[in-house]
């Protein structure tokens, strides 16, 4: 055998939780790329590619940048100088490592738009002698434009690679036993902290447009069944499911979440709660989207008491459902 051939480490499992993603800082450049990167997926925007890339570079990268990054400033952590979805995603990692990872198991983290890349956190893995990797996408309700571009981006790099590792991805969990108990758990200690009783639940999830729907994607109903799990575990008040984050002129899923805020103080409802169970993190579409636009809009229409349930996070409840999902796989 020849002396000086390279030194080849093998044996280990890579376990890579992917989130969405964050631009790098809150600069109108660094906005912009993260916006190009997300806005040129073509599972996120289905429009003819060449149309799109004109309207895209000349008119959105050109005026949304401005307006994101006053976004991104509201809730930028300032104690470490990064989102809160890289925080919090990060502190995942490193507590799942804790539990699960060993000299044979590596665990570490990825976002599908911005850094770190998948692509570099799957070369790191392969690098470190990683035969097997398991990849979690942080969606619990599967949609193409979430899970769906997770998985092209990770076949992607894997083809690049000469020797490739064996890869495992598990799938949503909109269901899981676990998911729910910890999302109850969320509203009551929510329910605990504060001093009014909640007249409604809005559960919000990210919307996709209505066109997607009826081509079959199947995130509608994963979010319903989200929400129907959770009113069958915890009955005490109404909980009503709602998409926020619509983009662009076309039909989303409906009812949209800002506007349901704005008319729920006309109906009665002057009592808020709150919560994203699609989210994994909090991010911007949580704490500014509706922790502060959402909660402005019900306030200036009549509401008395507003509240946002914070995101699972780096719970303890989330990370021993994380430990649920990738144990079978280990």
């Amino acid at each position: 055998m020849d002396s000086k051939h390279p030194e080849v480490k093998f044996g280990k499992t890579g376990v890579l939780i992917i989130n969405l993603g964050t631009p790098d800082s809150t600069s109108w450049w660094d906005i912009r790329k993260y916006l190009k990167e997300f806005l040129s997926d073509r599972r996120v925007i289905e429009v003819n590619p060449l149309i799109w890339q004109v309207i895209l570079n000349l008119f959105i990268l050109t005026f949304r940048p401005s307006k994101t990054a006053h976004a991104y400033k509201q809730i930028w952590r300032k104690d470490s100088n990064e989102s809160p979805l890289l925080y919090f995603t990060k502190e995942q990692s490193s507590k799942l490592n804790k539990i699960i990872g060993h000299e044979n198991i590596i665990v570490d983290f990825a976002m599908r738009y911005g850094n770190p890349s998948i692509r570099s956190k799957l070369t790191n893995l392969k690098e470190k002698g990683c035969e097997n990797i398991i990849v979690l996408p942080l969606y619990p309700q599967y949609a193409a434009a979430t899970t769906a571009t997770v998985c092209d981006e990770v076949y992607r790099s894997l083809m690049r690679m000469r020797w490739q590792p064996s890869l495992q991805i598990i799938p949503h969990y909109e269901s899981e036993p676990l998911y729910i108990e910890a999302l109850i758990k969320s509203i009551e200690k929510k329910i605990k902290e504060i001093s009014w009783k909640p007249d409604l639940i809005i559960s919000s999830y990210h919307g996709i447009p209505k066109s997607y729907f009826d081509k079959g994607d199947p995130y509608h109903c994963y979010c319903h069944k989200t929400t129907r799990l959770m009113k069958e575990k915890f009955s005490k008040i109404e909980i009503q499911t709602t998409f926020q984050s619509r983009f662009g002129p076309q039909e989303w899923l409906t009812p949209y979440t800002d506007k349901t805020l704005e008319k729920l103080p006309g109906e009665g409802i002057e009592n808020l709660l709150v919560i994203c169970p699609g989210f994994a993190s909090d991010c911007v579409e949580t704490l500014e989207e509706i922790n502060i636009q959402g909660r402005e809009s019900f306030m200036e229409k009549g509401g008395k008491n507003f509240d946002f349930i914070p995101c699972l996070n780096d719970s303890s409840d989330h990370i021993k459902l994380f430990e649920k999902l990738i144990s079978k796989y280990l």
